[in-house]
């Protein structure tokens, strides 16, 4: 069973499936779409057990939060959307829930095989992004 720890370091993407129609579903423009699916970005997670930072590092742009685990926050994303997010790890995945104008979106990352798996599903849309540890 992976602990939090287990997802903590630097992740690099290397294979993406379903992104740009889930930034659609999010109502991400054209533009950003665009440059979001060119964009091959790291991911950074680190825990000390209760706060949370995960943090994305491309090439175009770098986003952060952190948070403590359970409990509300208000999250800015990269597509400049601002949501009402809270993360919990459960069932040895990290899961990130965000609220906003009414809709839902919720992004899952796990480990499997070695790599770092997320989902980000929103209404019927699903979007899987598979990243590779770099340290």
């Amino acid at each position: 069973m992976s602990t939090i720890q287990h997802l903590a370091g630097r992740w690099r993407l290397v294979e993406s499936k379903g992104f740009d129609e889930y930034m659609k579903e999010v109502g991400v423009g054209l533009a950003l779409r665009k440059m979001g699916a060119m964009a091959k970005p790291d991911c950074i997670i680190s825990s000390d057990g209760k706060n949370l930072t995960i943090k994305t590092e491309s090439a175009l742009k770098t986003t952060q939060f952190s948070c403590n685990l359970g409990e509300k926050f208000e999250e800015t994303t990269a597509d400049g959307r601002k949501t009402e997010t809270v993360c919990n790890f459960t069932d040895s995945a990290l899961v990130q829930h965000q609220e906003w104008d009414g809709k839902e979106s919720t992004i899952t990352r796990k480990l499997e095989n070695g790599k770092l798996v997320v989902e980000c599903i929103m209404n019927n849309v699903t979007c899987t992004r598979v990243y590779e540890k770099v340290e």
